[in-house]
């Protein structure tokens, strides 16, 4: 990863302290993994890591585009839809997901109530989070992934990939986004990167006490 790569500094903007020491979540083992980018990437790099210890949830967090005006620059999407938006078949019809073509799946769906008790703990929008190979960088492409998921929050490039390696070891899975740009033409002078790797920090801090509620719920049966 070069210097000016976003994913750098995304698992520095955890709250550290407790990763580390976890004096903020009594009861709750954490640990951080970086996957890399893309959905391969990161389902390759989850899978192993699930192979070699045990857990109870699994949570992809970072940056990503949001959808305006629903997820403005600076703000959280909590995903209640980990969605594969471009894992199909181009058609003359238009795009078939391919589940429709009769192999897989497109969509993972995190735990409704978690996803819903984390959205309202860190003020974050609740909404499907698309996963892409590659990023929007066109109006035509960001409004064609609007027609087709009208519900979208955000995009990024990783949480189907480690969504599908939670559900090989039958593991929930959470995904949490910071917005640090629109989804649309790509103008690196409008992102705000900063802003979102501090609104994850804050996120994960108020997010706490969630994963120890879920932890101490998933231990004790």
């Amino acid at each position: 990863m070069t210097p000016h790569d976003p994913v750098t500094p995304e698992p520095r903007a955890l709250p550290g302290g407790y990763l580390i020491s976890r004096r903020d979540l009594p009861g709750l083992a954490v640990d951080v993994l970086v996957g890399g980018v893309g959905p391969a990437s990161a389902a390759a790099a989850t899978a192993t890591a699930l192979a070699l210890a045990r857990y109870s949830l699994v949570v992809s967090a970072g940056i990503g585009g949001g959808f305006a005006p629903a997820a403005p620059l600076g703000s959280l999407v909590v995903a209640d839809a980990i969605v594969a938006a471009d894992l199909g078949a181009d058609t003359p019809d238009g795009f078939v997901p391919v589940d429709a073509l009769g192999f897989g799946r497109s969509v993972h769906l995190p735990p409704a109530e978690l996803a819903a008790h984390a959205a309202e703990a860190t003020g974050a929008l609740l909404a499907p989070v698309l996963t892409v190979s590659t990023v929007t960088g066109t109006a035509a492409r960001a409004a064609e992934l609007a027609e087709r998921h009208p519900l979208a929050g955000a995009e990024a490039m990783e949480g189907f990939g480690v969504a599908e390696a939670a559900a090989a070891h039958g593991l929930p899975v959470l995904e949490v986004r910071a917005v640090s740009n629109a989804v649309g033409p790509r103008d690196r002078a409008a992102w705000r990167i900063g802003d979102a790797l501090g609104a994850l920090t804050g996120g994960f801090r108020a997010l706490g006490p969630v994963l120890v509620t879920w932890g101490e719920r998933h231990e004790h049966g």
